[in-house]
């Protein structure tokens, strides 16, 4: 840190006499003069045998204010901060009266003037050095408990000092290292004292920076979060613990530890992912939750991956240790439905007191699939619908806690992504914990081929998070940086990350051997005593406890353990539902199921609907200016309200809003949602002349209605649609949408679909209502920006192509699937389909393939008196013109789904075939509406079957659809195909090859000679 440093025009410039700010590495510091000197005495008489503690005096006051020295000294300071060489800083001011003071004064002044310059860069040499201690400190810290590599990959940098070998590197030596120098402003080293000698200045920084934690903090502009930080690791004697502390801590360490032990016991040959090597981990969380409880946090929600799983179940979430033992049990009967998942995947919610608040906490511990890091946004979208529900504006209520393994911290994308979220405001959870398990290896790989950065978590430096590295053998060293995180989070409400230097003694899991890839490191980890051995032998040397009651504490968790195995063994159906991480009280029966099996019909009033759509035309805020299209915008719909109709964004609107009076929490989130992608929504309007000033009409519709949420996102649809994922998880009664900005897009969110989604009630019991809404429609505008890939949902749907279901299909079939798959084709249909949603008695992920070019198609518009009560969700749409009033006559039924539909029967209607063809519309594609797709066939006995779509053969919904239709007919007729054919790509990118390619699907569909002669 520079004593003297360039300094601005602005920062020398006169001004009234005020504490100066000055640039600084981490920010500003704020330079106070020590004591009020006789400012207006000139630099000359003082030159010679000037006292040190006078010319550092005098130069704070000139830092304070240039003015309040005299003139001489002005000009000294100027030169030297400017980097004058010796003997040059200093310049007489112009004489007041003639040429003639003597030239010998002034050689003389001019000689003297070293001595002071000296005096000024040994401070400057020494604020450096302290610097260097905060900046660099952290590489040459004892961090990796085996102690064989740097735990950041770099050797030691040349410029921080370890010992007294290297002050040369600052213009220091030997003897400078008991001369007493004064401590600048941006260090607490000195505790009360201002001034210390060299060597304790030294030995000081060394206990601050280098022994067992490493502070990465020097690159947050924030001057107060940086002299806080200090503060909290500088502090002399600051790393404390009372008796009754190393009591508790030595509890969780075997706790921690004989947990692991008693598995490999009882279980040698099964994986769990054990926590051997990082047991410390246990005693971390808690402490974090003891002192987030300590400051008013009612709730935690935490992600972590497989290691360690377990033990944090148990001693950390505390679920029953019988119901953890039971697991290993292979001839477990499963009680509930699904295929459920490893025992190091499940979650667990769990309402405790927490003894050292004495206040109740409750914690969530999410279900995780293997895929590492998917888990971080879906805590964080559950921890803000938390905070939302409960009115915590300022996380002070609600947190999350996210621990990350170090090669899935730096090899995941989706971390960096999750990071972004957290100071967005629509997103922002007010501060995350994350908590690294560092074990210096990924599966088999070595760090320095697993990352390119020097730490596996530098990706957190990108949102300025504090980064406290901490050896992970030193238990007492762990719990307090985890301490200063927790107030970290607590005062700021910003991320925060401890990066726990660990290794796995048994590799990466139970059956591995590490030897293969790793020999040296684990010769190593053969020799490493145990930490809780080395902890246990420590607090008995300082008679913290006995020997004997160290024995007595561990045979009694032994004996715990071993009871809860022996009632482990009478369990003979496995639960799932005991593991349900995000419950939803009230809205099911004991048994989880749901309280009726009936959806009552989906339509609204008129006055609803007219009211509806007069504030979706209006501007409800007086005094507001909008751009003069979307005056024109609003003013058409006005007009629709007037004639009755809806297009797409009204329809869309009169399903929110509706919901929104009746008290249901409708959020939208994705990438410029507010105005949508295709500027046809406009749920958030903009002052023309204001800054910032914005009207969402949707939240004045009901002075009692609930609150709408409608959120621009950053450009991520992994990390966004797993927030919203979370976000729908807190609460069965809200509405939760993820738009993407194309339907193409939700390919890089695929990990969240597959893992979470499409699968997360078969294999966590969890319903989740969340809704994805897909642009959708082949337009010529090429490969991506065409399909949303129906073809992928429907594959992984559920229900069974060969067989037609005997249950009740308009609620029971939805029941049963794993997801909804819907195209709709006219706005009506879509406002049922999001209202069902809500008015269902359970939850299932909603996937939409909305339209593009539908958006303001004249045709593709809705009748009030298709949303009126007793309306609801067309599964299908048969065709209701001529074709329909004689089916005797028709030759060909074409089957369809989305825009085609419109293409079809423009395309019918110049060919007069409104008669002998039917076009059918299959609005709910999955689950199957095999009994409405059976009445039409059986409508129309003596005709085709086509079914026809826009996309590729090999893509769409052909090969979803054609086997149910042929199990709705028995088998006894063949369906064809009219469409493009396979292709690589989903569309093609010159325009005329698309009307090429349409016009030769439509020829094909209304040919009513294509098809004969072929089997």
């Amino acid at each position: 840190m520079n004593w003297l440093r360039p300094l601005t025009a602005a920062q020398t410039a006169p001004g009234p006499s005020q504490p100066r700010l000055l640039p600084a590495e981490g920010g500003l510091r704020t330079f106070q003069p020590a004591r009020r000197l006789n400012t207006s005495v000139a630099a000359e008489p003082f030159l010679n045998g000037t006292s040190s503690n006078y010319v550092e005096e005098m130069y704070y006051a000139w830092l304070e204010n240039p003015r309040n020295v005299h003139k001489s000294w002005d000009i000294f300071f100027r030169n030297a901060n400017a980097g004058a060489p010796p003997g040059a800083a200093y310049q007489s001011p112009p004489p007041l009266s003639g040429s003639s003071q003597g030239l010998a004064s002034v050689q003389a002044r001019v000689a003297a003037q070293p001595n002071v310059e000296k005096l000024v860069e040994d401070h400057l040499a020494v604020q450096s050095l302290i610097r260097a201690y905060q900046v660099r400190g952290h590489h040459v810290a004892q961090l990796d408990p085996l102690g064989i590599m740097a735990a950041d990959l770099q050797p030691s940098p040349s410029d921080i000092i370890t010992a007294h070998n290297k002050l040369g590197f600052y213009g220091l030596a030997e003897s400078d290292l008991d001369k007493v120098f004064r401590l600048p402003t941006t260090t607490f080293i000195g505790g009360n004292e201002s001034a210390l000698p060299l060597r304790e200045i030294i030995r000081r920084l060394e206990m601050a920076y280098c022994q067992h934690i490493g502070v990465e903090f020097m690159f947050i502009n924030d001057v107060e979060q940086c002299q806080w930080i200090r503060q909290k690791f500088e502090t002399p004697g600051i790393m404390q613990f009372g008796l009754e502390e190393k009591r508790t801590l030595l509890a969780r360490m075997i706790r921690s530890t004989r947990f692991e032990e008693f598995l490999q016991r009882k279980w040698s040959s099964e994986k769990r992912f054990g926590l051997e090597g990082c047991e410390s981990l246990i005693p971390a969380l808690k402490t974090i939750i003891d002192m987030s409880s300590q400051s008013g946090v009612e709730s935690v929600i935490m992600g972590m991956p497989h290691r360690g799983r377990l033990n944090v179940l148990a001693n950390v979430i505390r679920k029953e240790l019988d119901q953890i033992f039971c697991q290993f049990d292979s001839k477990l009967e499963a009680a509930d439905e699904g295929s459920g998942d490893v025992k190091y995947h499940l979650g667990m919610y769990h309402k405790r007191m927490n003894r050292v608040s004495d206040r109740y906490i409750t914690m969530s511990l999410m279900a995780n699939p293997s895929h590492l890091e998917a888990v971080d946004p879906v805590v964080q979208g559950k921890t803000k619908a938390e905070q939302f529900y409960c009115g915590d504006t300022e996380g002070k209520r609600v947190m999350s806690i996210l621990l990350h393994g170090d090669a899935a911290f730096a090899g995941q994308g989706i971390v960096y992504e999750t990071f972004h979220l957290s100071d967005l405001p629509s997103y922002t959870t007010h501060g995350t914990i994350h908590v690294v398990v560092n074990n210096q290896i990924g599966f088999t790989t070595d760090p320095r081929m697993a990352r390119s950065s020097p730490y596996p978590t530098d990706v957190a430096r990108v949102v300025n998070a504090p980064i406290f590295h901490v050896n992970a053998d030193d238990p007492e060293a762990v719990i307090y940086v985890c301490k200063v995180a927790a107030e970290w989070r607590n005062t700021f409400h910003k991320d925060v990350v401890v990066d726990l230097v660990c290794y796995r003694r048994n590799g990466h899991n139970e059956m591995d051997e590490p030897m293969f890839t790793q020999p040296l490191m684990y010769k190593q980890i053969k020799k490493q005593k145990g930490v809780l051995k080395k902890f246990a032998d420590k607090v008995i040397a300082e008679g913290v406890i006995t020997m004997q009651e160290y024995e007595e504490e561990v045979a009694q968790y032994d004996k715990i353990c071993e009871e809860a195995y022996n009632r482990s063994k009478d369990e003979k159906i496995l639960h799932i539902k005991h593991w349900l991480d995000s419950p939803w009280p009230g809205f099911f029966t004991l048994e989880g199921q749901p309280k009726t099996m009936s959806c009552p019909p989906t339509g609204i009033s008129e006055e609803e609907l007219s009211h509806i759509g007069n504030i979706a035309a209006s501007v409800p805020v007086e005094d507001f200016t909008i751009h003069g299209g979307l005056s024109r915008i609003l003013k058409g719909r006005a007009n629709m309200v007037n004639q009755r109709v809806c297009d797409w964004a009204l329809g869309e609107y009169m399903a929110f809003g509706s919901l929104l009076k009746d008290g249901i929490h409708v959020r939208l989130s994705g990438q410029d949602v507010e105005r949508g992608t295709f500027s046809h929504r406009h749920h958030v309007l903009h002052d023309q002349n204001v800054d910032k000033r914005i009207c969402v009409p949707m939240n004045h519709i009901s002075p009692n209605q609930a609150p709408y949420t409608v959120c621009n996102s950053s450009l991520s649809e992994y990390g966004v649609l797993g927030f919203e994922l979370g976000f729908a998880m807190a609460s069965p009664n809200a509405l939760v949408l993820w738009e993407a900005q194309f339907g193409d897009f939700n390919n890089t969110a695929q990990c969240i679909i597959d893992q979470f989604i499409s699968s997360g009630q078969a294999k966590w019991v969890r319903q989740n209502g969340i809704v994805l809404l897909l642009p959708h429609g082949m337009e010529g505008m090429g490969p991506e920006h065409s399909s949303a890939r129906p073809e992928r949902f429907l594959q992984m749907c559920n229900d069974d192509p060969d067989v037609f279901p005997v249950s009740d299909f308009a609620v029971r079939q939805l029941y049963d699937c794993n997801w909804i798959v819907v195209n709709c084709s006219n706005p009506a249909n879509y406002f049922h389909v999001l209202r069902r949603q809500i008015l269902q008695p359970f939850r299932k992920p909603l996937i939409v393939f909305t339209p593009k070019s539908l958006l303001r198609h004249p045709e593709a518009k809705s009748s009030f008196d298709d949303m009126l009560p007793a309306t609801h969700f067309r599964r299908i749409i048969p065709d209701d013109g001529p074709a329909a009033a004689s089916p005797e006559k028709v030759k060909r039924v074409i089957f369809c789904s989305g825009k085609i539909y419109y293409e079809l029967t423009r395309e019918r209607k110049n060919r007069g075939m409104d008669d002998t063809v039917a076009v059918v519309r299959v609005e709910q594609l999955s689950p199957f509406p095999f009994d409405l797709v059976k009445a039409e066939t059986d409508r129309y006995l003596n005709a085709d079957l086509v079914w026809c779509q826009e996309e590729h053969k090999n893509q769409g919904y052909y090969h979803y659809v054609k086997p149910r239709i042929r199990t709705t007919i028995n088998h006894t007729r063949p369906v064809w195909y009219a469409g493009r054919d396979p292709a690589a790509a989903p569309a093609t990118g010159n325009k005329q090859t698309h009307l090429t390619e349409l016009q030769r699907l439509l020829d094909t569909a209304l040919d009513l000679e294509a098809f004969s002669g072929k089997l």
